[in-house]
């Protein structure tokens, strides 16, 4: 059995010399090196932006995308969207561990989510066997290489597995919320609607306290209701975020002209940048989770409009997301019976 590299090296074919996760293509031959582990995979869950950006090229056809999937992984060796550059994650079950894979308590048949993206992640799909369109995920017959840094986490015998992989796939999201906020800040989460802004929507209220102020904004009404309903937020707003002074004006409307201490943002679409931006008081944070996010036209137009912020790119891994993100789907009744209807 060959050694194979920390990081993951080994597998890169093109261009030589860097990352899995920038190549354009990796080894994705399912015989492993001695520090690695073989997944068989039960499912995927693409990333929010990637997802969005297939599903409309392929006009919602679920017979075109698997063939757009399919292609992506056939020509990479990988699943990432060549125009988000954006992964997802996968659960499955331990199919063969390296002897010298760091965790030897891990066992063939042992049930896990990976904790890194598929833009990093060597797999090879054999069968498509279902795309839930309206979830993100993709069943399917695959198999998948773990490195020896590559993070995972074994799935909750408390928590259904896909609504566990859904919830896992966001952790970073609700852990930097739990970083970032203070109590007593006003904070606005925009997309707060979907699977990572209803998490960061809990995370932030708990943070904030009885002084502070937690505003969402969403452009689908249904999802708009639902934070209403889960009363998740003091503020909701039905609005669209690429529509840059219609935000600003309703937003400091409600936090004052200052604007916010910390904004999020969530969603899965391009141009919500400076949205984002312009409600953040001077010396504030914007937490840019969303993988839609250019950070060119962040930066520069920070800089085109004077205001001085803090921005954060949206890292997927922080030291315990998984264990914060998994318990407050068991502490809040509403958020999994949400999950429960969306994923299981």
């Amino acid at each position: 059995m060959n050694k194979g590299n920390k990081y993951g090296t080994h597998r890169v074919l093109e261009p030589k010399g860097t990352l899995p996760q920038p190549a354009q293509k990796l080894d994705n031959t399912m015989s492993i090196y001695d520090n690695e582990l073989l997944i068989d995979v039960q499912t995927l869950n693409i990333d929010s932006a990637s997802f969005t950006q297939i599903k409309g090229a392929c006009d919602a056809d679920t017979a075109k995308m698997e063939e757009m999937i399919l292609s992506i992984v056939g020509e990479r060796g990988k699943m990432q969207n060549p125009v988000t550059g954006s992964g997802g994650m996968l659960i499955g079950t331990i199919k063969e561990v390296g002897p010298n894979f760091p965790n030897q308590d891990l066992k063939v048949g042992d049930k896990i989510a990976t904790l890194v993206s598929l833009s990093l992640t060597p797999l090879k799909i054999n069968k498509i066997k279902n795309i839930n369109v309206s979830n993100d995920q993709v069943d399917v017959d695959a198999e998948a290489i773990l490195f020896e840094s590559g993070l995972y986490a074994v799935l909750p015998t408390d928590i259904p597995e896909k609504l566990a992989l859904a919830a896992l796939d966001v952790a970073g999201a609700p852990a930097q919320v739990d970083r970032l906020v203070k109590e007593g800040d006003t904070v606005c989460i925009i997309g707060g609607g979907g699977k990572s802004g209803v998490l960061c929507c809990y995370q932030a209220m708990e943070k904030v306290g009885p002084k502070g102020k937690v505003i969402v904004v969403e452009y689908s009404e249904e999802n708009a209701q639902r934070i209403k309903d889960l009363g998740l937020a003091h503020e909701v707003l039905v609005g669209d975020a690429t529509d840059v002074m219609d935000i600003y004006t309703r937003v400091t409307e409600i936090s004052g002209e200052e604007g916010c201490d910390v904004v999020i943002n969530n969603v899965n679409v391009a141009s919500t940048e400076m949205s984002s931006i312009l409600i953040t008081k001077d010396r504030g944070c914007v937490y840019f989770f969303s993988m839609a996010t250019s950070f060119t036209k962040a930066a520069l137009g920070a800089e085109g409009v004077g205001k001085d912020v803090d921005m954060i790119v949206g890292n997927g891994y922080a030291i315990g997301h998984a264990d914060l993100t998994l318990d407050i789907v068991r502490k809040s009744e509403g958020i999994r019976e949400l999950f429960e209807k969306l994923y299981v």
